[in-house]
């Protein structure tokens, strides 16, 4: 079993990440592949003198040059595991100690579970949900299930979502040897919700395990009210959708967005959802200018992802009225969508 840990530039956080692994409670040998994309601070060095030397951990450490993102760094971390099973662990989350055993679990006598998913609480107020698996809105945007509630046991029966967030998931290598791992056109954001989108049109299911708790620091990456996080969440959003979304709803996605723009308007009007978050009319122009330009960057990269469209029809396992029933199944509310933030 393998552990990937994709850092840049957070020594602090990456500390603690991997004490959470070191108290995994686990019969079984695992190793922990750190994927460090060119960080200045520190980091990979802290991580080879800490905690190279714990067997426990059968420390991997990967150093890339530059930031090669969260897609390209997750995948150096597939290639270098030989385990049938891969988790990933963002480093600004901690594992309690039953994480990875829980997440192994999911899988044993399941040959269709491809994936597993974590219970997500907030680092900063862990009795709220940060995530308990995934829902989609039907023009691409996808949303944590249960983000922002306060955890009551709504979320505490195992059951079947659509896909994990990949802050703390568990893949089968078999899945994985199949379908590919992450698109590295998506660098980071919705890059968890095309890989586990893609997995289920080829058959694979998700299983939601709530005894795999983690805490996470929320939007610790890029920063809650960054520009760039903006721009790579719509222009992702309209990836996934031109990628994988049958017809009947592509043809739909700009009635979807329109929606969902107009509900977002009037929730950021009120300070409430993404938007709401950037304060005074600056902070609002300076978001809706990041939107435009994620539409834009998306634009100019359409024509490759309906080449890779056509090569998930090679893997395709389910049909595009099952992958429409799929997605409208799992719907996020719009009010929900709009008033709270990614």
């Amino acid at each position: 079993m393998s552990v990937v840990v994709v850092n840049w530039n957070r020594r602090d956080l990456l500390r603690s990440c991997l004490q959470s692994l070191e108290r995994q409670e686990l019969k079984q040998a695992f190793e922990v592949i750190v994927v460090d994309n060119g960080s200045a601070d520190g980091s990979a060095e802290m991580a080879a003198a800490e905690f190279a030397a714990n067997p426990a951990l059968n420390l991997k450490l990967i150093r890339n040059q530059d930031n090669r993102g969260f897609c390209a760094a997750n995948n150096q971390g597939f290639a270098a595991s030989g385990s049938d099973l891969i988790a990933l662990l963002n480093n600004d989350a901690e594992a309690d100690p039953h994480w990875l055993s829980s997440l192994a679990d999911a899988f044993e006598s399941r040959p269709e579970i491809g994936m597993a998913a974590s219970k997500i609480l907030v680092h900063e107020d862990p009795r709220r949900i940060d995530k308990a698996g995934h829902l989609i809105y039907p023009d691409g945007q996808n949303r944590g299930r249960g983000s922002g509630e306060l955890d009551i046991g709504q979320y505490d029966r195992v059951e079947e979502v659509l896909w994990p967030d990949g802050c703390a998931a568990m893949y089968r290598r078999a899945m994985l040897d199949q379908i590919g791992g992450f698109d590295e056109d998506f660098f980071a954001y919705a890059d968890d919700a095309e890989l586990g989108l893609r997995a289920r049109i080829a058959g694979w299911k998700c299983l939601y395990v709530p005894q795999a708790v983690v805490r996470h620091h929320r939007g610790a990456t890029l920063g809650v009210r960054s520009s760039r996080r903006l721009e790579l969440i719509e222009r992702n959003r309209v990836l996934l959708a031109a990628k994988l979304f049958p017809w009947s709803l592509l043809w739909l996605n700009g009635v979807y967005y329109a929606l969902r723009l107009a509900a977002g308007l009037w929730a950021a009007l009120r300070g409430r959802g993404e938007v709401g978050r950037y304060a005074g009319f600056g902070g609002k122009l300076r978001a809706a200018l990041a939107l435009l330009k994620g539409d834009l960057e998306a634009l100019t990269m359409l024509p490759r992802m309906l080449r890779k469209r056509r090569q998930v029809d090679r893997i395709r396992k389910l049909s595009p009225g099952e992958v429409r029933k799929l997605i409208l199944d799992h719907r996020i509310p719009l009010k929900q969508l709009t008033e709270q933030g990614v």
